[in-house]
């Protein structure tokens, strides 16, 4: 509280106020209403190889089973205090199913996605669906849809959580329930419920649940992916356009019924950017979190270069100014909030002049 040395009567004005549990704006007006954002999160590289090397550790020591219920250890931003949270909106985890081992039944109010880096042999069950998960595949698990993993391999397998924990706590409206310990179907399909009904672009099943918010395709083929960054950079090969810059492809993962976000509160892309060739350099309001899913490059957070590789990630927070440099052709998972301020009406980008896309 701000104090002058020339007129008790404002001090005490102020001792008053704070006994009143009230606060005067003339005071704080700058961290209340900034020039520009001033995030608490903090530019941040977790690597892949310490963080699953970290899990190989957790997956000897920690069982999966009632209570802890998932072995996922949550990527903690070293700006945000003790909370185990990426950004304040965004929680990002790796984890970790043993050989053979499974994760019981539970649902919540969060809505979730798991990204494959690397192995298989796991088949998530939402909702009595058992969805197969491969390198490279994305899968979601809705707001109250019930979920188990079983691992069917000899080896473990490790993946990328990414849930709206951090947003749904600060707005209280956290729920969790317990489903049933044993797994409900240990059947191993190729081909899901969900994607016999909607994997075919353009064609929506007439009377097919739509899935309501969220999408009701559970699971994204990496091979459809792939392809699609493919055809963007052989278009882009060819003069004829149709990628975000030039060497730069992206795909935004989208509701087949409805074309609007597969999660009400996440947005989640995929990008492809050609060797030596480089993103456009953009600010935004909210926050992203990005993993390497093949290649080598560089990513400028505010003008500090960081060398990244397969697996690692990256959290980028509000108004952080962000490019990325391919070495190798680079391919690049994301996930941001961005739903959410464009909802709100609080969303803005900012590109420097020479790199605004076309």
């Amino acid at each position: 509280m701000a104090t002058s040395d020339i007129d008790p009567t404002l001090d005490n004005l102020y001792a008053d106020m704070a006994a009143a549990d009230v606060a005067p704006l003339w005071t704080q007006r700058e961290n209340l209403m900034p020039v520009t954002p001033l995030p608490a999160a903090l530019p941040h590289v977790w690597r892949w190889k310490v963080v699953h090397a970290l899990a190989e550790r957790a997956g000897v020591s920690v069982p999966v089973g009632r209570g802890g219920e998932r072995r996922a250890i949550a990527l903690a931003n070293p700006g945000l205090g003790n909370v185990p949270f990426a950004t304040p909106t965004l929680w990002a985890a790796i984890q970790y199913l043993g050989a053979h081992e499974t994760a019981p039944a539970h649902r919540h109010s969060q809505t979730a996605f798991r990204f494959v880096l690397h192995g298989g042999g796991v088949w998530t069950v939402v909702n009595g669906d058992p969805v197969e998960m491969r390198r490279g595949d994305l899968l979601l698990t809705p707001a109250w849809a019930w979920h188990e993993h079983h691992n069917t391999s000899d080896d473990a397998m490790t993946w990328l959580d990414g849930l709206d924990i951090p947003l749904v706590s600060q707005l209280d409206a956290g729920f969790f329930e317990y489903g049933r310990a044993e797994i409900s179907d240990r059947s191993t399909p190729s081909v899901a419920r969900s994607e016999q009904l909607w994997q075919y672009a353009g064609l929506r099943p007439i009377g097919g649940d739509a899935g309501g918010a969220c999408s009701p395709l559970m699971v994204y083929r990496w091979e459809s992916t792939d392809a699609a960054l493919r055809a963007q950079l052989d278009l882009d090969n060819r003069g004829e356009g149709g990628v975000v810059s030039r060497g730069h492809a992206a795909v935004r993962f989208t509701n087949p019924a409805t074309g609007s976000e597969v999660l009400p509160t996440i947005r989640i892309e995929m990008h492809r950017i050609r060797a030596g060739q480089k993103s456009v350099s953009r600010r935004a309001v909210g926050s992203d979190v990005w993993q390497v899913f093949d290649g080598s490059g560089v990513i400028t957070l505010d003008g500090l270069p960081v060398p990244v590789g397969e697996g690692d990630l990256v959290a980028v927070p509000s108004w952080c100014a962000f490019q990325i440099s391919a070495d190798t052709t680079l391919d690049l998972f994301r996930f941001s909030d961005a739903p959410v301020y464009e909802k709100l009406g609080l969303a803005r980008t900012d590109f420097e002049p020479e790199d605004k896309p076309r």
